[in-house]
């Protein structure tokens, strides 16, 4: 188990500088760092860079995930531990397993992916400890109402929140520690 509390940060690999999405990601991963937590994300472009920067910039600790498949030179200058995976089920687990808590940003396939791993192993209590995972905006919300309108308890495994700093607050009411 890591020495500090672990935030997995998943969302788009599309987004740029200057785009609302990469300063939201920017400020996750600033505000993750300054709350003395380390981020970890999938380590290539986007909102993993953009996160990563934030949180580099502001002096905390940056992981990234690779994943040999998708045959990319390496993670992003931001990333200052890589951990390399083969598979992107293995890049997944590792992610998964590695996090204390979860941030979700808007995003496509591969977030959703991450999105619903996650939210199911909230939903039917598999981690050992509580992780709590945080959409932050309103991207998913589509997502989350279709599947609570036939199991309404599932969308008690998420939190909501509208910024950053909403998000920084939920989880450490939630119990991770600064």
């Amino acid at each position: 188990m890591p020495d500090k509390p672990t935030i997995a940060v998943f969302g788009s690999g599309a987004c740029s500088p200057g785009e609302p999405l990469w300063e939201t990601a920017f400020d996750v991963g600033r505000q993750i760092a300054q709350a003395g937590w380390r981020l970890i994300n999938g380590g290539y472009g986007g909102t993993m860079e953009a996160s990563a920067k934030g949180a580099s910039e502001a002096g905390g600790g940056v992981w990234g995930v690779t994943c040999e498949v998708f045959g990319r030179a390496g993670a992003n200058r931001y990333i200052k531990k890589v951990v390399d995976t083969k598979e992107l089920k293995e890049r997944l687990f590792t992610l998964v397993e590695l996090a204390d808590a979860f941030i979700i940003l808007p995003g496509s396939t591969g977030t959703l992916l991450e999105l619903a791993s996650v939210w199911e192993y909230n939903n039917k209590s598999l981690f050992e400890k509580n992780k709590p995972v945080i959409l932050l905006g309103d991207y998913w919300r589509t997502v989350v109402d279709f599947v609570c309108s036939e199991s309404p308890q599932t969308g008690t495994a998420l939190l909501g929140a509208s910024n950053p700093a909403q998000a920084v607050k939920l989880l450490i009411d939630s119990g991770i520690k600064t």
